[in-house]
């Protein structure tokens, strides 16, 4: 990241932002560009890229001619300015019930894509002045399932009007095609991630499921295209109709996969002089999203029928066992701390935070600096590093009033002289999407603890339409993406525990263990509700195990006051949002590899380590509380992961998955890998 060009990005904005007849290139160049353009021809070059990027923030620069020269356009005579509230972000003034709606809906896409969107459009809102500083809902936290790298690619592509290339699974012919697509929108319908968009090779509309796809996402930048005017992803998935329901017949191991007959419409117990297996009907309409569960299930069942989901599971058991067997890779780790997976950082990038940060510190005087980079998500170097940048940068003059004027001293950061920045720059696309699409998705949540029906309706109804207004043109990105309810399917379920945290009250419940194959019955002293998605989990004291332990809401058979109060022997960690996982000292640390379509499990699973491989692979060093589910957690990810350490492990699943396919008399046609 070059210190100098941010400099003198920030420099030219600033002598731009701050002058009302305009300044000519001559000034320019020997003010804002001495140092860096050593001819009048670099300094052109180097003048309309800056031009370009400034133009990238929103901010308008103005052409100044004079009309007494040769035709107006002498470029010796041109001025330049940018008006004063170019692209500032327009008064936005929320109310506390307001701001905690809306920082929930910024925290749903904590872990997914468009979660760095979503903080920074919270920034600038607390930059702007106008967003006070609340708490989270007590007890409620709803987020979005991270939806993979291919998510993160397409939402790229949009912002970028680029179209990807993909391969494909097609649902109709069972055959995998690479498609070539315009993508025009995004939006989740049935528990699954949806492309809108235009299929070149067949000139049409066409809606692609993110999990079909096979291989990793290429976004075409040498290429683009113009969107449909006003296309809304919600309103093209509405007319989605849902899979027909469909029964899978399996050959079950006897005594085995209780939570997959709870959901039987039938059960045959095995026959004498058979396999010695029972025969288990269920009811399902996505043969994909079945075939994940059966795989994980491994040597314990067979698809009898129907052929899609028998091929389905095939695959999946093939690509995991196919990935397995590939030659090995050299393990090394950096000497502590995890690799981030994140782009180069810019000059761009250095510079955005800034014009959020001198906005920020005017209304927030005296913060400590680590407060300060905390709230940025940077650390104390980098933050004192832009700071150093800030208090060099000025008017074209360069006296002391015509300069920044910010002082730490004491770890305390002040600000006197903010020129005109102090008010933060318009939503970009990104942003505006991230909080419009949030604030959609929590419409039939629940009442949250602390907030009446009422006053959390009205309040996501008012600040949706105070940021409607505020986004202006960015919002077209949010009619791109479409997120579906994370209203809990459990309503019973959710109140009673939201009552249970809100008076203090322990719950007795009986609960389904998919990983031990049983029910067991506890009493917890429940301490937080969450979710992936609609999918909800709640976290627990549990007092059978004397820790702290994380329920599935559909996986509980039956719940209810015991008439304790909580103990008070567990809290809530501080973090957001709670973890799916509890780390612990009996643990197993597991090195896996993930493949470029796998690589977000290292942030699902909190990877404690990471190193970046070629072709955006990870290799991930991961705990795992039960060793014995390490075979169905490689099975049901058909490919996109692997284990390489401890070799025990790493045998053990190879031989869960030989086992697998064993039993199969065949491998059906289009079942090689899915990475």
């Amino acid at each position: 990241m070059s210190a100098s060009r941010t400099e003198r990005l920030l420099n030219l904005l600033l002598a731009l932002l701050n002058t009302r007849v305009g300044l000519s290139r001559a000034v320019l160049r020997e003010k804002v560009y001495h140092d860096s353009a050593e001819n009048d021809v670099a300094f052109g070059r180097m003048f309309e890229r800056d031009k370009v990027d400034l133009k990238q923030f929103g901010f308008e620069i103005e052409t100044l001619t004079d009309p007494s020269t040769f035709a107006g356009d002498d470029p010796a005579s041109t001025r330049y300015r940018i008006g004063k509230d170019s692209n500032r972000l327009p008064d936005v003034s929320l109310t506390p019930a307001e701001c905690t709606v809306l920082l929930l809906a910024a925290q749903l896409w904590e872990r997914a894509a468009l979660g760095s969107a979503a903080a920074s459009a919270v920034r600038k809102l607390q930059a702007a002045g106008g967003f006070s500083d609340v708490d989270l809902p007590a007890g409620v936290q709803p987020r979005i399932k991270p939806a993979g790298q291919a998510f993160d690619d397409v939402v790229a592509a949009m912002h970028g009007k680029y179209p990807v290339r993909f391969g494909y699974l097609a649902g109709s012919t069972g055959r995998e095609e690479e498609r070539e697509v315009e993508p025009w929108g995004l939006g989740s319908r049935f528990g699954q991630w949806y492309l809108v968009g235009l299929d070149r090779a067949r000139a049409a509309k066409r809606i692609f499921r993110l999990s079909r796809m096979t291989t990793a996402v290429s976004v075409m930048t040498g290429d683009s295209f113009d969107p449909p005017a006003g296309f809304n992803a919600r309103a093209e998935l509405d007319s989605l109709n849902e899979l027909p329901l469909q029964q899978a017949v399996l050959s079950v191991d006897p005594d085995r996969l209780l939570g997959l007959r709870k959901r039987a419409v039938s059960i045959q117990a095995a026959r004498v002089g058979g396999d010695g297996r029972d025969t288990v009907v269920v009811d399902f309409r996505d043969p994909e999203q079945l075939a994940e569960e059966l795989a994980s299930y491994g040597p314990h069942v067979k698809v009898t029928g129907p052929a899609e989901l028998r091929s389905a599971v095939v695959r999946r058991l093939k690509g995991a066992a196919d990935f397995g067997a590939s030659p090995t890779i050299p393990v090394q780790f950096p000497a502590a701390g995890r690799a981030p997976r994140s782009r180069k950082r810019t000059s761009e990038d250095q510079l955005a935070r800034m014009l959020q940060l001198v906005p920020f510190l005017v209304h927030h005087q005296g913060l400590h600096i680590q407060e300060v980079a905390d709230r940025f998500g940077i650390s104390r170097k980098a933050l004192i590093d832009d700071l150093k940048i800030l208090i060099c940068s000025g008017l074209p003059e360069g006296y002391p009033d015509d300069l920044l004027d910010i002082q730490w001293e004491n770890d305390h950061v002040y600000i006197t002289e903010h020129l005109d920045l102090h008010r933060p720059i318009r939503f970009n696309e990104d942003e505006a999407g991230a909080l419009l699409t949030g604030l959609a998705m929590l419409e039939d949540l629940p009442a949250m603890a602390g907030m009446a029906d009422d006053e959390q309706g009205s309040a996501l109804e008012s600040v949706t339409l105070k940021l409607t207004g505020a986004v202006g043109q960015a919002g077209r990105l949010a009619g791109s993406v479409a997120g579906q309810s994370v209203a809990p399917a459990q309503s019973q379920a959710f109140t009673t525990i939201t009552h249970a945290i809100h008076d203090g009250q322990q719950l007795r419940l009986r609960y389904l263990s998919l990983q031990k194959d049983q029910v067991s019955e506890r009493d917890v002293d429940p301490l937080r509700l969450y979710s992936l998605d609609n999918t909800w989990y709640f976290e627990a004291y549990c007092h059978t195990k004397a820790g702290l332990r994380n329920f599935r809401l559909d996986r509980v058979e039956s719940l209810e006051p015991n008439g304790k109060p909580v103990t008070g022997s567990a809290r809530t960690a501080q973090d957001y949002p709670a973890r799916l996982f509890t780390p612990s000292d009996d643990d197993v640390l597991v090195v896996l590899e993930l493949s470029r379509q796998g690589a977000g499990l290292a942030d699902d699973y909190y990877a404690e380590r990471t190193v970046p491989l070629s072709g955006g692979g990870l290799v991930a060093e991961v705990r795992f509380g039960n060793a014995e589910w390490l075979p169905m957690f490689v099975s049901q990810h058909g490919g996109s992961v692997r284990i390489l350490e401890p070799d025990v492990h790493r045998r053990e699943a190879q031989a869960w998955l030989a086992a697998s396919l064993d039993q199969y008399d065949h491998l059906s046609a289009g079942s090689g890998p899915a990475r």
